[in-house]
């Protein structure tokens, strides 16, 4: 086999071995480097190999154009996929053990102008956290510890894509499982095994969606139910009427704000009055990236020469109570307001070193 030279670093790296070593080196790359994602995009001259660190795409290196083929055909294979395909969209899984991996491997294939996009993603260590790895601020760890040993009401987190939902969402999980109580999960998909728990995988194409989940898992005697997201009406009237009679209900929302979540549900249920009753507590995150305790944001080999490594998460925070579902009752949601905002959350990292300037404005687009 020809040798193809890559750069890493600026070291010339040979690209000898055979495709299923090469793409167990990225694997162990990416895991190391704490990557969520490995994005593989071939283009006619080769094929670039970038990784998402910390929620940011770093370029990582570029292989040949027969290498980039050969690792991509490895992917395929190893996810079941139509490895001759590549005009279709394709979605696959790799079992951990074929890769060497900590964590088994989600895999989607794309179809581009410049050839075939393949995605990884990692299901790594951080769905693996306790609730106080999160890094929480201390009031709202404690706030949210009450709320879940509360045996009944809706906890709601919302926050964009990537914003550490699921983390925060698993990291509860564990901390429910020695309750001695039935935790049943419906998730798109299950990214994480939690011990202790029944967990329900989404096929929306066996027509089993969120709604027809729920409608039919308060036959199976739930103490504790968690909904991967509140989509429609229908699951959000089903979501407020669980949490209202007896359970507790942990879901995530999309919306921008913890007052935007109010707005959602008031548009979603029915039952908006019911809703303000049963919920307990609504948390809006963030994650913001933490410099790189080696560079203190100068960049290394250590953070890929970005400056930054890890996160941490920003959440501001609503607590309910009867005083507050008053008033929201008399003078509207507009009276919503966290204990600390994200921005003030934020300054506080700021402060201490933990994090910069830059990076805070980049998290909330300041």
């Amino acid at each position: 086999m020809t040798d193809h030279v890559r750069q890493e670093g600026g070291t010339s790296v040979m690209e000898s071995e055979e495709a299923p070593q090469l793409l167990e080196k990225l694997v162990r790359s990416a895991e190391k480097a704490s990557a969520s994602d490995i994005h593989l995009l071939m283009r006619p001259e080769g094929a670039e190999v970038t990784f998402r660190v910390d929620g940011v795409m770093v370029p990582y290196t570029r292989l040949s154009k027969p290498v980039g083929e050969r690792v991509a055909g490895r992917v395929k294979f190893l996810a079941a996929m139509r490895t001759y395909q590549e005009s279709y969209p394709q979605d696959g899984r790799i079992e951990k053990d074929h890769v060497g991996s900590s964590q088994d491997i989600r895999v989607a294939t794309y179809p581009t102008i410049t050839g075939e996009k393949l995605n990884l993603r990692l299901f790594a260590a951080a769905g693996n956290k306790s609730l106080p790895e999160l890094g929480l601020a201390s009031e709202t760890h404690r706030a949210l510890e009450q709320v879940l040993n509360e045996h009944a009401g809706l906890l709601l987190l919302t926050g964009p894509s990537g914003s550490g939902k699921t983390t925060t969402i698993y990291a509860c999980l564990r901390y429910l499982t020695d309750s001695g109580r039935h935790i049943i999960t419906i998730e798109d998909p299950v990214e994480h095994l939690v011990p202790g728990t029944m967990q329900t995988e989404i096929n929306e194409a066996r027509g089993l969606g969120f709604p027809q989940a729920v409608k039919h898992v308060v036959r199976q005697d739930p103490d504790i139910l968690v909904l991967g997201e509140v989509r429609d009406e229908e699951t959000a009237d089903m979501a407020v009427r669980i949490a209202f009679t007896g359970h507790l209900v942990i879901a995530t929302l999309h919306a921008g704000s913890c007052q935007g979540v109010f707005e959602r549900l008031r548009t979603m249920t029915s039952h908006f009055p019911t809703a303000i009753a049963a919920t307990k507590m609504v948390l809006n995150q963030r994650l913001i990236r933490c410099l790189c305790p080696n560079c203190r944001g100068t960049g290394c080999k250590n953070c890929l020469q970005t400056g930054y490594r890890g996160r941490l998460p920003l959440a501001e925070s609503v607590r309910m109570t009867d005083s507050l579902r008053e008033t929201l009752r008399g003078q509207g949601i507009s009276t919503i307001e966290p204990d600390k905002t994200l921005e003030q959350r934020g300054k506080e990292l700021v402060q201490t070193g933990i994090t910069n300037e830059q990076e805070l404005k980049r998290v909330l687009r300041l």
